[in-house]
């Protein structure tokens, strides 16, 4: 435990007791107050496959029952939940100029019971396959990132199939949405929860949208939002040219070398340009100097370009304060925390390991991954401000986090009763395999010797 002490781990115990405090407060029973902090945390310790199965054997529960039952019909308020996810990171990692980062990511699956479930293009395979797809919004701040909501994108072929949606326990109120729509729900009801962002961004899928940089617009928080080259933007009221002919005629001294951010392989440096956009039924192709900054309620265009390759990329900006080129790059490389935040969640928390059908079950599954994705980005955080790291270490990172954390809060039984309890797991699933063998065989009018 020494060991562990001079990291900060003996200290660590009170972010988790804070989370599993705020809670339980909306758990009324309490077994299932003690399940539910069991679960999040065997979430952190499992390493392998999660599912309700390994999280109960690594709590030390003698059967998965449990935990199923605290997913699908457990009385617990899932969405008070949620909102203290986002209030717990709030108060750790929360900054006036917060950003709120959109994206969505696809879960693999076979069949077609799993809610939501299509053939459709996942960034997660990189192609069409099946599987379902949930829109994610981040948080990020100087101090760290995590993720703080979600919602299931439903198709529209499920939104259109009553029976289909009932039997998969989706509510009768919910119906088609789009993934930007998705994304405004989201961005609204943590402004209405009162999350601290000045700013959101996000990729093309949501610059294309029109209906969610007005509501951004409508409630005075500035974006950074990517959209295509063809996009067409007005240069007066019966004439328009696309973002990529408005980056072409750009003068060799209109891109600046910038960094979005640190990266993997050191600084993210990219040649950028900035087009003011005045009013915004107007374009001036006037290029803007790096140093100056634009009068408040404007509009933009950031135009990026890769300094190997020299692929453009383009984001479409909106401004309610003054702001200058350094603040909009800023924003526009915050966008990659979220593809951190599925890394760590989907690796460290299991994210993508549910193995759900239902509606309800998928939310609740969604909700305790964050959190505990959410603890170990608090955690580091508090680490990296407080103690930062000696000569010739890095900063701790969430998976370092995550081996000391589990390291100092054990969930398996006592080392004495260890090897009883698993081999009474092992026994178990291998008895209700039998049984499932067995009538998968009966199907086909094959009985097992």
């Amino acid at each position: 435990m020494a060991a562990l002490d001079r990291v900060g781990a003996a200290t660590w115990g009170g972010y988790v007791d804070d989370l599993l405090e705020r809670v339980g407060r909306h758990v009324a029973r309490p077994e299932v107050r003690t399940r539910l902090g069991a679960m999040l945390l065997a979430l952190l310790s499992r390493q392998g496959p999660r599912n309700c199965w390994t999280l109960a054997e690594i709590a030390g529960e003698a059967r998965p029952w449990g935990m199923q039952h605290l997913l699908s019909r457990a009385v617990w308020d899932t969405e008070a939940v949620a909102g203290e996810l986002r209030a717990f990171v709030v108060e750790h990692l929360g900054a006036a100029d917060g950003i709120l980062v959109v994206d969505e990511t696809g879960d693999l699956k076979k069949g077609r019971h799993t809610v939501g479930v299509q053939r459709q293009y996942t960034g997660t395979a990189g192609r069409i396959e099946n599987a379902q797809v949930g829109v994610y919004l981040g948080y990020a701040t100087r101090h760290g990132h995590a993720m703080v909501d979600r919602e299931l994108y439903l198709p529209r072929c499920w939104a259109e199939d009553p029976e289909r949606c009932a039997a998969a326990g989706v509510p009768a109120a919910v119906g088609f949405a789009t993934k930007p729509a998705l994304a405004t729900v989201l961005i609204e009801r943590a402004l209405d929860a009162g999350v601290p962002a000045r700013w959101v961004t996000a990729d093309e899928v949501y610059g294309a949208d029109p209906k969610l940089a007005r509501a951004l617009e409508s409630r005075g928080i500035g974006y950074v939002l990517a959209i295509a080259g063809n996009r067409r933007l007005p240069i007066d009221a019966a004439a328009s040219r696309t973002a990529a002919q408005l980056a072409a005629d750009l003068p060799h001294s209109a891109w600046q070398v910038r960094s979005a951010g640190a990266g993997a392989h050191g600084p993210r440096r990219y040649a950028w340009a900035w087009i003011a956009l005045h009013p915004r039924a107007a374009v001036s192709a006037r290029p803007r100097p790096a140093d100056h900054e634009q009068p408040p309620g404007s509009w933009s265009l950031l135009v990026r370009r890769n300094l190997t390759t020299g692929e453009l990329a383009f984001y479409r900006c909106y401004a309610p304060a003054g702001v200058t080129l350094t603040q909009l790059i800023t924003v526009a490389g915050r966008r990659w925390t979220i593809e951190e935040n599925f890394q760590s969640g989907k690796g460290l928390a299991g994210l993508d390991e549910h193995q759900v059908r239902r509606w309800l079950p998928w939310r609740r599954w969604t909700l305790l991954a964050l959190l505990a994705h959410a603890l170990l980005a608090v955690i580091t955080a508090a680490e990296r401000q407080h103690r930062p790291a000696g000569a010739g270490l890095i900063d701790l990172t969430c998976a370092e986090v995550r081996r000391l954390l589990t390291a100092a809060l054990r969930t398996l039984p006592a080392p004495g009763d260890a090897l009883a309890h698993t081999a009474n797991w092992s026994r178990w699933r291998r008895d209700h395999q039998y049984r499932a063998k067995t009538c998968h065989y009966a199907r086909y009018g094959v009985r097992l010797s």
